[in-house]
């Protein structure tokens, strides 16, 4: 896997993609079947997979993280990019940030810690966190002002934080000033928008974001690396259309549940079987199980065509 430190080149050469982590009966992380998972991904161009959200990372014991990321750097090609997931809390990040320094991962994910948080305390924690690990963080941004614009250009002029994972949902992606003013404060190319192919046609397009995080693409990485390459050239009307293919399976995740309908989808879909969620989730009730099948078994097939006219 890649181990030389992060630049604003390696998040823009791909979509950064956000899977599942596939688990055995007995909840522990099976590693045939997370590789399937890379390698699809890794077939269609995707060299960069970071583990958060969609791979429950937040529900991880202290117990289980060192034997994971084992696993993690076992699946991966040797120009893939894997980035693990730290935190919620700060206790929790700060052990985990300590662990993470004996191995070569270039940096780290910082999950949202949700209500115990002031903009503040982020700044000091992040701060913390980054020195204890010995490498820059990515700073994964779900609420408005969880942390202020100039503490963002601090903590990156001082080499703490690497990159914004955005993911603050709006009605509609733009305009926003809160993404605004980050990117005054610290650059455009540090934010990636963090929410899959819907607003990034947007975020690209419009706010000057040069990389987008993806579930979707973990059933179809051909397509959305056709999407990033349409965006990066100026052709937002293909990247439209390209988006336009991700919508029903989308459609279903953000009306549902993101992490759980994608978990089942990739499943569906037939790339590898995912298993049971970590708790305190749980799959994705098997009435459901039709309509997500469908919408990605869609989505695959139109992958396929697109890598075998490519």
């Amino acid at each position: 896997m890649k181990t030389t430190p992060v630049t604003k080149d390696d998040l823009t050469r791909s979509v950064l993609a956000v899977p599942p982590l596939a688990r055995s009966a007995d909840f522990s992380p099976d590693t045939v079947q997370n590789r399937a998972i890379v390698r699809h991904l890794e077939a269609g161009g995707v060299t960069t997979l970071l583990y958060g959200g969609n791979a429950n990372f937040y529900n991880i014991g202290s117990g289980d993280y060192a034997s994971l990321l084992d696993m993690l750097e076992g699946v991966a090609a040797p120009d893939t990019w894997l980035i693990p997931s730290i935190g919620p809390s700060f206790g929790l990040a700060m052990d985990q940030a300590r662990w993470l320094r004996g191995r070569d991962f270039p940096t780290a994910m910082v999950l949202p810690m949700n209500g115990q948080a002031t903009p503040a305390g982020v700044e000091t924690g992040l701060a913390r966190i980054a020195e204890a690990f010995g490498r820059p963080v990515i700073l994964y941004l779900r609420a408005e002002n969880y942390l202020e614009p100039a503490a963002l250009a601090r903590l990156v002029q001082a080499g703490m934080v690497t990159a914004v994972k955005y993911a603050v949902e709006r009605p509609d992606p733009l305009p926003d000033a809160y993404l605004a003013a980050l990117c005054e404060a610290a650059g455009s190319d540090t934010m990636v928008s963090g929410m899959g192919e819907l607003p990034a046609l947007a975020h690209l397009r419009d706010a000057g974001l040069t990389a987008f995080t993806s579930g979707s693409v973990c059933v179809a990485p051909n397509l959305s690396m056709a999407t990033l390459a349409a965006c990066r050239g100026g052709d937002f009307t293909e990247a439209a259309r390209l988006r336009a293919l991700f919508l029903p399976l989308e459609e279903l995740r953000n009306a549902l549940n993101p992490i759980r309908v994608l978990h089942e989808a990739v499943r569906l879909a037939g790339i590898a079987e995912t298993g049971p969620l970590l708790p305190m989730l749980s799959n994705i009730e098997t009435a459901h199980h039709q309509a997500i099948g469908a919408a990605a078994r869609e989505l695959l097939a139109a992958d396929r065509a697109l890598a075998l006219a490519a």
